[in-house]
């Protein structure tokens, strides 16, 4: 924790993976994304811790039914909806989540809750029963556009691989299979840094697959950095890369060079992904092999956004 307070930073994302088609469809993903900031830097400058921040940001954006997580999640292969998210505080370097829990608006809200418990990563039964010692109200996220998706794929009898990342057809250039995760990375104003990330899956997987957002892999913290990840589960796994990037910049790597080598050996790799991070000096980074990030950020003096980025 640092004595003097420090200039806030804030950085979020919505996914990742297709292009956008036209420039409504960026407008209508930016205006999603410039809300959530709109209402949680000044929460920052008030004084709100990163951990607190960053539990609100991802649940307004998992209450948008626009991104995949919370409310518009995708739909396994079953026709069920499982979803998991993570916490990590830099401050304390605690990790939370749920992996695959049903019947909730927030999953966010049980990771959070996991933060002050000895047991702190729960599966889906163990996150069944704290939803119930918890006395939250059951809540249905599907979405009539996300039953589509999984009724004209169960057609085809899941020749896809996943399903659309985007809740809104008219933001999918070419309709093919997308996929991500919604994130959250803050510095507040005592220096201290904070990551969540929240997902309702690939789509259509085999039941029980477990993603990357309830894993240090693609959700990771400490005093020097915080990373939010989005892309391919599996391929974020395999690189490890919130916790790989995290380590980095603790070692002493600034944070664009441990985003710039661990980007481009998950492009030597052949991965598809991407992530957002903060470091302790306020730095601000993003990288990707995906076609499109859709993050937004405020660096203490402007917003700016990554959805036309190249």
């Amino acid at each position: 924790m640092s004595d003097q307070r420090v200039q806030p930073k804030l950085i979020i994302h919505g996914g990742a993976g297709s292009s956008l088609k036209g420039k409504g469809g960026v407008e209508v993903v930016r205006r999603s994304l410039y809300k959530v900031l709109g209402e949680l830097y000044p929460l920052l400058l008030s004084g709100a811790s990163a951990k607190e921040v960053v539990v609100r940001g991802c649940q307004m954006l998992e209450d948008d039914p626009r991104f995949n997580a919370g409310t518009g999640s995708v739909l396994q292969s079953d026709g069920q909806i499982r979803m998991s998210a993570s916490l990590m505080d830099g401050l304390t370097q605690r990790f939370s989540g749920v992996i695959n829990v049903s019947r909730v608006q927030n999953p966010i809200d049980l990771a959070a809750t996991l933060q002050t418990s000895a047991d702190r990563v729960l599966s889906d039964y163990g996150s069944a029963e704290l939803l119930r010692e918890l006395q939250i109200p059951i809540y249905n996220p599907l979405t009539d556009i996300r039953l589509q998706e999984w009724m004209q794929e169960r057609q085809g009898n899941f020749t896809k691989e996943m399903a659309g990342v985007v809740a809104e057809k008219e933001l999918v250039a070419d309709g093919s299979a997308r996929r991500g995760t919604i994130g959250v990375v803050a510095l507040d104003c005592m220096g201290n840094l904070a990551a969540g990330t929240s997902t309702g899956g690939k789509g259509f997987e085999r039941i029980g697959r477990v993603s990357d957002s309830a894993m240090p892999a693609g959700n990771y913290a400490s005093r020097y950095a915080a990373v939010s990840c989005t892309g391919i589960g599996e391929d974020i796994i395999e690189e490890c890369l919130a916790a790989k990037i995290v380590v980095r910049v603790t070692d002493g790597m600034s944070i664009a060079a441990a985003f710039e080598r661990s980007i481009g050996e998950a492009r030597g790799n052949h991965r598809e992904l991407a992530a957002i991070g903060i470091d302790s000096t306020g730095a601000i980074a993003y990288g990707k092999t995906s076609q499109v990030l859709l993050a937004a950020y405020h660096d203490g003096e402007k917003i700016g956004d990554t959805l036309e980025l190249i």
